[in-house]
């Protein structure tokens, strides 16, 4: 005969069993999830750059990627359980230099554009072991827009050149033309 748990085993054993979240593991949630959050980040480091250039000219803009997009960043990253950075083959800070997976994806991502690739299409969404656990990758290319020429492209400004080597020395984030990919977004989840 089988005795029923006491009311408070019952909850904790129910609680147990449920996720902690719905589609934790699901990795077609995942890549929803993330892409809404790719978006949101793009879409306020966007909004802050454009405001930063059109109240302080390119110069000021520098200050935003060195200073709001970390913490923007952060901010997301928290609320949702993500890791969030941009990285790039070609990067300005030290602490954007990519990881080994990181680099792989970015060069498949440039043999694929280089075969005629659409930038628009290049994502690679997986989990993946890591330091003794399983992790979602979300790693999408960002294009090189006009708007990112005036600090990311072949002929800078003086201001812009003085306050790009201030902030980055050995900056490799330039020579860019419009269409190429920058770098990525690179979002983690552990799971």
């Amino acid at each position: 005969m089988n005795t029923p748990l006491p009311a408070a085993l019952a909850g904790l054993a129910l609680l147990l069993a449920v996720p902690t979240s719905a589609g934790a593991q699901d990795p077609a949630a995942l890549q929803a999830e993330g892409a809404a959050l790719i978006k949101e980040y793009a879409d306020t480091l966007g909004a802050a750059l454009k405001g930063a250039i059109d109240r302080d000219g390119p110069a000021g803009a520098i200050g935003v990627c060195h200073e709001a997009a970390p913490r923007i960043a952060a901010e997301i990253g928290s609320r949702s359980g993500w890791t969030i950075r941009r990285t790039s083959l070609k990067a300005r800070n030290p602490s954007a230099q990519p990881s080994p997976y990181e680099r792989a994806v970015l060069e498949e991502f440039q043999s694929r554009l280089a075969g005629g690739g659409d930038i628009a299409t290049l994502t690679r969404a997986e989990t993946v072991e890591e330091n003794g656990g399983k992790v979602f990758h979300l790693v999408k290319a960002i294009p090189t827009a006009e708007l990112c020429l005036a600090c990311h492209g072949t002929t800078l400004k003086p201001e812009v050149k003085a306050k790009l080597d201030d902030l980055y020395p050995g900056d490799a984030a330039t020579g860019f033309k419009a269409g190429d990919m920058r770098g990525a977004f690179s979002f983690a989840k552990r799971l």
